[in-house]
């Protein structure tokens, strides 16, 4: 898995300020595990032993419907690590459980990824299906439309590998928000 994501992370002084967490144990994934209630998939884990948590560098991710982001795609800002150090980790601050009891969106399962609208859409690991110990899928969860819940991969390994760069979604936008993500990510921060 190593040598197939080595490209997968954005290397960029903000991400890790806000989501690169300490790297991962055996003893750090049962500690969060238990605090969360829920098995994380073994494809999340292993992702997170090259680095944990960050900000990818292909952050889009295809749609069949509209999202209040936009008509195709969905768009992540980062995703979560295995920890609670960092404010935007699994067990963090702003971390999974912060989106269910702060701002109301469905207890379905582990929030992971947050979105360019600053906490109105987020990525789950949706375990309503499977149960607790179970394989989860990938849902957006839409708050600006009432916490609507759209599929988007049957698994986490599905969904990391069909993840697009922006500008594969620039000239088919006309949304505002179409602007490139990878540009608001900078050292400047």
């Amino acid at each position: 898995m190593k040598e197939k994501y080595k490209d997968f992370w954005m290397d960029c002084e903000w991400a890790e300020k806000e989501y690169v967490s300490k790297p991962v144990t055996e003893e750090l994934v049962v500690e969060i595990e238990k605090e969360l209630g829920y098995k994380l998939p073994l494809s999340y884990i292993e992702l997170m032993k090259i680095q944990n948590g960050g900000i990818p560098n292909r952050a889009c991710y295809p749609t069949t419907e509209a999202t209040s982001w936009a008509e195709d795609h969905i768009a992540i800002t980062g995703m979560f690590g295995i920890g609670k150090e960092k404010n935007s980790s699994l067990c963090g601050e702003y971390g999974s459980e912060f989106w269910s009891k702060e701002w109301g969106y469905p207890k379905i399962g582990v929030y992971i990824c947050d979105c360019p609208s600053a906490g109105h859409d987020m990525i789950a690991l949706d375990y309503t299906e499977c149960g607790s110990q179970g394989e989860p899928k990938v849902v957006h969860i839409d708050q600006e439309h009432n916490y609507k819940v759209t599929f988007l991969a049957e698994s986490f390994e599905e969904f990391i590998q069909n993840l697009k760069s922006d500008e594969e979604f620039e000239n088919n936008d006309s949304d505002e928000n179409s602007g490139s993500i990878s540009e608001s990510f900078s050292d400047d921060f």
